[in-house]
């Protein structure tokens, strides 16, 4: 268990999807340049998702992040944040908002 003070620690954000392409050195990894509303251009993220989806269907798709998770080079390539997925054995799903929302909308 963690307190609300720790959960309120965690900065979840609206992102879009502005570019996704395979990960040169992994099977399972996509790397997704992201506007989470921030101004940093050329922000990306890389997931695991590569097996549940294309980089094609993500273009456009407003996604939940970690918007204040310390990057991690996977791979070779720096992540800046993670997005949040629901798994079900092999089944991945990514989290997206119900209706269309700015960039950088925080998530309460």
């Amino acid at each position: 268990m963690i307190s609300i003070e720790d959960f309120l620690k965690i900065d979840l954000r609206v992102a879009e999807v502005k570019h996704a392409e395979p990960h040169p050195n992994a099977d399972k990894l996509l790397i997704l340049k992201i506007d989470a509303g921030d101004g940093l251009e050329g922000r990306q993220i890389v997931a695991g998702i590569r097996k549940n989806y294309t980089p094609e269907e993500l273009i456009g798709k407003r996604i939940i992040i970690v918007n204040n998770l310390a990057s991690a080079t996977l791979r070779g390539v720096e992540s800046q944040g993670m997005l949040l997925a629901a798994k079900d054995g092999d089944q991945v799903v990514i989290l997206t908002t119900e209706k269309d929302i700015k960039s950088g909308a925080k998530i309460q």
